[in-house]
């Protein structure tokens, strides 16, 4: 029987240790995040650069992914978390140097390396997580999780928006490397059984692309894990450019409030829709089997609201932030809901792999968008306005693409 919230986060002493880690983590990133998107607009103005350091991100997170899940099915996944957060700290620091448009490259440069590292640690976490907590209670830790991303993300955007308001970008990238520090502190104890695939050993390189492909064909020639391991891209497709660049521009340009301030509030508004959104759907959709269907849905949700946000920009603050939040709650249930068909369809020794294609396929379609997106807006003058309604739009066809696509309608039932 699945536990409450309370009761589940009480009990098992290993997920609140892991749980810790990953906040403490998150909210720096965060403000590292916030000050960066602060750094490029103001030493270049240039929309497409901010599109770019999106895309590089992103791009860097999915090539790496098949790598990294190999690792996570081949190595410790606490030592991979370990070690992830440790070379963070110092690249964290090394945007302290940055003063002036020259300094850009790099400046995009590192913040990939740096979602590099995220993308090892993301795929070890959410490949530790069956390791620590029981079948029925995964619906329940990936909740909080996924809420705790989104508190992550309100209060390390707000307090970053503020803090490089009041004390520049300095100190908030100083914050980042003390909460990668903090966190790696915490992971230090932590202690949990993991299986090991016995064909993953050998040389690393000559192994390597011979693992990948085992990973690919647990996907492919099984329908219904096919499918879902495109549930988060479905989203991503159009809402990366939306979240990524969009949002971003549209929080620069709010009137008296200031860029850093405008980035934070908007992030903000998404922190808190993703958080509520993973435990609205722990309380609504109890029959697991309907779960593909109900992703697809949230998508084409998720862009209904974005529509609205587009249509309505500049009317009224308050009502924008309250449509921003509606529509990132639809997306954290999308994320919530494969995440954890994922986590129950997939034996431990090859999970590892099969999350890094699911992020592969992620960082590969948020890649494409922020860097159409911030194309379209510095060389073709796409305005914030007609961003938000194309993007809406594409991202309402591909949830009812996801919804009707069924591989094999046999298998979508659980076994």
């Amino acid at each position: 029987m699945t536990k409450g919230y309370i009761e589940f986060f009480l009990s098992n002493k290993k997920f609140r240790r892991l749980w810790a880690a990953s906040v403490i983590s998150l909210l720096g990133e965060w403000f590292n995040t916030i000050a960066l998107f602060f750094l490029i607009l103001e030493y270049s103005g240039s929309e497409f650069l901010l599109g770019v350091l999106f895309s590089v991100r992103m791009a860097l997170f999915a090539i790496s992914q098949p790598i990294n899940g190999l690792l996570a099915d081949r190595i410790s996944r606490k030592k991979l978390m370990l070690w992830a957060n440790l070379m963070q700290v110092f690249l964290a620091l090394s945007f302290l140097m940055v003063d002036g448009k020259e300094d850009m490259w790099w400046l995009i440069a590192v913040s990939g390396l740096m979602m590099l590292l995220h993308g090892v640690y993301v795929t070890a976490e959410r490949a530790a997580l069956p390791n620590i907590v029981d079948e029925t209670d995964l619906i329940t830790a990936n909740a909080i999780d996924s809420a705790s991303w989104s508190t992550a993300l309100c209060i390390g955007a707000m307090l970053g928006g503020i803090t490089v308001s009041i004390w520049g970008t300095d100190m908030a990238f100083i914050i980042d490397s003390y909460t990668f520090l903090i966190s790696s502190l915490l992971l230090i104890p932590l202690t949990f059984e993991q299986k090991f695939d016995e064909s993953t050993q050998g040389p690393f390189v000559k192994t390597a692309l011979s693992n990948i492909i085992t990973g690919w064909s647990r996907i492919y020639h099984d329908k219904k894990l096919l499918r879902i391991v495109f549930a988060k891209s479905s989203w991503n497709l159009a809402g990366a450019g939306l979240a990524g660049v969009f949002l971003v521009l549209a929080g620069g340009s709010l009137t008296g409030y200031g860029a850093a301030f405008g980035f934070g509030l908007f992030f903000f508004a998404r922190g808190i829709g993703t958080g509520i959104g993973p435990l609205m759907a722990r309380a609504l959709f109890k029959d697991k089997s309907r779960w593909p269907s109900i992703i697809g849905i949230l998508v084409s949700i998720s862009g209904v609201f974005y529509l609205l946000v587009g249509l309505t920009l500049e009317i009224y603050l308050p009502l924008t932030v309250c449509l921003i939040i509606f529509a990132h709650a639809a997306s954290g249930g999308n994320w919530v809901l494969s995440t954890v068909l994922t986590q129950m369809w997939v034996e431990d020794e090859i999970r590892g792999r099969v999350f890094s294609i699911d992020m592969l396929i992620l960082g590969s379609t948020a890649a494409l968008s922020t860097s159409v997106a911030g194309f379209l807006v510095e060389y073709q003058n796409l305005s914030l306005k007609s961003g938000f309604i194309s993007f809406s739009c594409i991202m309402f066809i591909s949830g009812m693409v996801f919804t009707f696509w069924r591989p094999d309608d046999s298998d979508l039932i659980e076994q």
